[in-house]
C-alpha cells in the first residue's frame, strides 16, 4: 500500500557520495587549509573593526568554466598584492543559482551544461576547483543555496552569502546559524530590509533542525548561532539602495534591532538594474560614503569576469565564448582592475580610524 503514496512524483534516487569520503578524495591541503582559515579570521576582523581594510567579494556571477575560473583567480591575486593594504579581496565563486522558474541551476546540479545533472560529478569538481583556488592564494565566497552542500564544500570557504530570495527562509536561517564563516544576509526581492534584520537575529541563536553529518546520515543538527551574519544592500522593488540615505535607514534598522552596524553593499542586481557598466559607478558612489566619514560599510560585493556582458549557454557548447558569464552580466577584467586600483588609491592611509 505504501508504495502507491510515497514518492509518487519521485522519478529515482540514487545514493550520492557522503561528505566524509569526498573529503578524503579530495583533501584540503596544508596551503589551502592556511589560506581558508586566514581568510575566515581576517573578514570577522574586519567585522569587529580589529582590521580597518574593506572587503570585496568580487568574481564571476556563476563558475561554469574551472579553467576560466583559475585564470581569473591568478589574475585576482596578483592585483591583491597591489591593495592588500587598504582592500581584503575574496574571489566570488558561486557554483549554486537561484532560478525565477527554470534555467540553468550551477556547476554543482549540472557540470556539464546539458541538463545531464552529474551532481556527484559536480561536487568533485566544485571542491577541487574552491582548494585550488584557495592554493594559488585566493580566500573564496559562495552562496549557500542548498542546505546540504555545505557538508561537502564549507571547509574550503571563508565567507558565504544568503540570496535575497532565501533570506526569509527558516532553512537558510538554521544551516547559517551553524556555518564556520560571516555570512551576508542579502535584503528582500522588494528592497525590504525587514527579512534580513529578522535574519540576523535568528542566526545569532542557537537552532536544532534536520540536516546530514559527515557519513551521509540524516541528523538532528544543534548549532551554537552565528555571531558574524551581516546585511547586504542589494537594491530591488525596482530601486537602488547604495546610496547615504538608504545605508543611514540600513543603520537606524540595525540600531534598533540591537545589531552590529556591518553593511555591505552588492553593487549588481537591482544596485546596478542589471547593467554591469554601473557597478563602477555604485563602486565610486560608496567609496565617497567611506571618504566622507561613514563607518558601517565594510565590504562590496562585484560581479566581475575575464570578459563584459553575458551569453546564453548554447546547444553547441562549443559555441560559448572564453570567460563570459552564463549568467548575469558582468564587467570585464579591465574595468575590474581599474576600479578596484582606484578604490584603493582613494582610501588608502584613510581607513585608520574606523
Amino acid at each position: 500500500m505504501s508504495s502507491k503514496l510515497d514518492n509518487v512524483n519521485v522519478k529515482a534516487q540514487e545514493p550520492l557520495i557522503t561528505p566524509g569520503k569526498l573529503k578524503e578524495e579530495i583533501p584540503l591541503s596544508e596551503r589551502a587549509t592556511q589560506v581558508v582559515e586566514e581568510g575566515r579570521q581576517t573578514i570577522n576582523n574586519i567585522l569587529d573593526r580589529k582590521d580597518n581594510r574593506v572587503f570585496l567579494v568580487i568574481g564571476p556571477c556563476s563558475i561554469h568554466d574551472v579553467d576560466a575560473a583559475k585564470t581569473y583567480a591568478r589574475k585576482l591575486k596578483e592585483l591583491s598584492e597591489k591593495v592588500n593594504d587598504t582592500l581584503y579581496l575574496v574571489m566570488r565563486v558561486y557554483f549554486e543559482k537561484p532560478r525565477t522558474t527554470v534555467g540553468w541551476k550551477g556547476l554543482i546540479n549540472d557540470p556539464h551544461l546539458n541538463d545531464s545533472f552529474e551532481i556527484e560529478e559536480g561536487l568533485h569538481i566544485g571542491r577541487q576547483l574552491l582548494i585550488d583556488i584557495a592554493e594559488i592564494g585566493l580566500p573564496t565566497a559562495t552562496e549557500a543555496l542548498d542546505p546540504i552542500s555545505p557538508q561537502y564544500l564549507q571547509d574550503t570557504i571563508s565567507w558565504s552569502a544568503i540570496g535575497a530570495r532565501t533570506t526569509e527562509s527558516q532553512t537558510h536561517r538554521e544551516m547559517s546559524s551553524g556555518l564556520s564563516v560571516a555570512i551576508g544576509f542579502k535584503n528582500g526581492t522588494d528592497g525590504g530590509l525587514g527579512v534580513a534584520i529578522n535574519a540576523l537575529g535568528s542566526v545569532a541563536h542557537p537552532h536544532s533542525f534536520l540536516g546530514i553529518n559527515r557519513s551521509g546520515q540524516v541528523s538532528v543538527v544543534r548549532t551554537k548561532g552565528n555571531p558574524y551574519a551581516h546585511v547586504v544592500l542589494r537594491g530591488g522593488g525596482g530601486k537602488t539602495n547604495y546610496d547615504s540615505v538608504n545605508v543611514a535607514l540600513c543603520e537606524q534598522a540595525l540600531d534598533k534591532a540591537k545589531l552590529a552596524k556591518n553593511i555591505m553593499i552588492d553593487c549588481s542586481h537591482a544596485n546596478s538594474n542589471k547593467d554591469p557598466a554601473l557597478q563602477t559607478l555604485v563602486m565610486h558612489d560608496v567609496t565617497n560614503q567611506i571618504l566622507d566619514g561613514n563607518k558601517s560599510i565594510v565590504g562590496l560585493m562585484i560581479e566581475s569576469n575575464l570578459n563584459w556582458g553575458n551569453q546564453s549557454i548554447p546547444k553547441d557548447l562549443s559555441e560559448l565564448e572564453y570567460g563570459v558569464s552564463v549568467t548575469d552580466a558582468c564587467i570585464d577584467w579591465e574595468a575590474t582592475e581599474k576600479s578596484v586600483l582606484e578604490m584603493a588609491e582613494k582610501l588608502r592611509g584613510k581607513l585608520s580610524d574606523r
